[in-house]
């Protein structure tokens, strides 16, 4: 059963067909063709009825109306030596479908992965081959532009999980969360918490704090929540504080109304009232009960 991972990974290229070139455009930079579109393709790559072959994606690059590429993705997070044999017939078949160049590129999450689906594929005598474009996190550009990240945004988020464990995280989060403005909210917010169970915990900590900063200028619908959830953390912080302060007794079912509580009026209410209370009741709402 494909895991999570997978699926969010193929969903990316799902959403964005264009991604497949976004990656091919390192390694053949020179030899990549002129497109137009890229169209996501039937990943059906059946051609004789006792065997079933199905790609995790095809992708097929167009110019005007002619086909310059097809691309089919793999996505691969172990060794698996039974796609040695899968991978030309996804190759040979899509070819004889299509009549146009085919190229596998295989993304790996690990690089020990992405070194072994990189070698050639023989299969004939005399040796013929194929030859995968693998993709793992050492053939992960490194994005801190912002305008790149917004141009490129499923790359953008693909460096920042490979690279955040080896480099200065914040450049590659704040271009990170650039890139996620730009996406519409549902899948933004699939990409986020991706992120979050790939990265390690402390560059996930970090992320965390990052997105919940009560300074960065928020413009998405996938933002809000994220920055009215710190600044109602905020909040609550500062009124527990005037409580403190004033020698208010807190008991721990207000104390846990109080930070449980994202409704930003009612806590900038409290704040109020909690400078001339003498009781925490004092404060009304559901804290009077």
């Amino acid at each position: 059963m494909p895991s999570q991972v997978h699926e969010v990974l193929i969903e990316m290229f799902r959403g964005r067909p264009s991604l497949a070139a976004e990656l091919l455009n390192g390694p053949l930079h020179d030899t990549l063709p002129a497109y137009d579109e890229a169209h996501l393709a039937s990943a059906d790559l059946t051609d004789v009825a006792p065997t079933e072959y199905r790609a995790d994606a095809v992708v097929t690059l167009t110019r005007g109306k002619e086909k310059v590429l097809s691309i089919v993705v793999e996505v691969q997070r172990q060794v698996d030596p039974r796609k040695l044999r899968s991978w030309p017939a996804y190759v040979a078949t899509l070819y004889a479908r299509l009549g146009c160049p085919v190229t596998l590129l295989v993304v790996c999450p690990l690089q020990s992965v992405a070194d072994w689906a990189a070698k050639p594929i023989l299969f004939s005598l005399p040796p013929s081959a194929i030859h995968p474009v693998a993709f793992g996190p050492a053939q992960t550009p490194v994005i801190t532009d912002l305008e790149t990240a917004q141009r490129l945004p499923e790359l953008t988020l693909l460096s920042a999980m490979a690279h955040a464990g080896r480099h200065d995280p914040i450049p590659l989060f704040k271009a990170m969360q650039s890139a996620l403005a730009v996406i519409e909210s549902d899948r933004a917010v699939l990409y986020y918490e991706f992120a979050l169970t790939m990265l390690p915990a402390a560059a996930r900590t970090l992320l965390e704090e990052l997105m919940t900063a009560t300074d960065y200028p928020y413009k998405s619908e996938f933002g809000r929540p994220y920055f009215a959830a710190g600044k109602a953390e905020g909040e609550a912080h500062s009124l527990l504080t005037v409580l403190s302060a004033r020698g208010i007794e807190v008991s721990d079912e207000a104390r846990a109304k109080i930070t449980a509580c994202t409704d930003l009026q009612q806590l900038e209410q409290w704040i109020q009232r909690a400078v001339v209370a003498e009781r925490i009741k004092d404060l009304g709402g559901s804290l009077a009960e």
